[in-house]
């Protein structure tokens, strides 16, 4: 039972990153925002993403480094669920 959790739980985490990797990626397309799959990623991801938008400010004013800082961030919350799940589950 356990590790049925924890690996559904990594694997949701696992697609959301990537998420967040192919929304970056359609930034350097042009007007690949604009459509549909960039609308429905930016409404998943965006709001995760402006939380560290909002500290990290880009670098000289182009380069957005805050979609790394996310994934790090989102591979230490992986391993705190995982922990928790298993500290709770014995």
């Amino acid at each position: 039972m356990e590790n049925s959790i924890v690996s559904l739980v990594n694997t949701l985490l696992s697609v959301y990153t990537y998420m967040i990797i192919a929304y970056v990626l359609l930034s350097w397309v042009p007007n690949a925002r604009d459509s549909f799959i960039g609308q429905l990623l930016g409404r998943f991801v965006e709001p995760y993403l402006s939380i560290f938008r909002r500290f990290i400010p880009a670098i000289g004013g182009v380069i957005d480094v805050s979609p790394i800082v996310a994934i790090i961030a989102m591979q230490f919350i992986s391993l705190g669920v995982e922990t928790v799940i298993r500290f709770i589950i014995p």
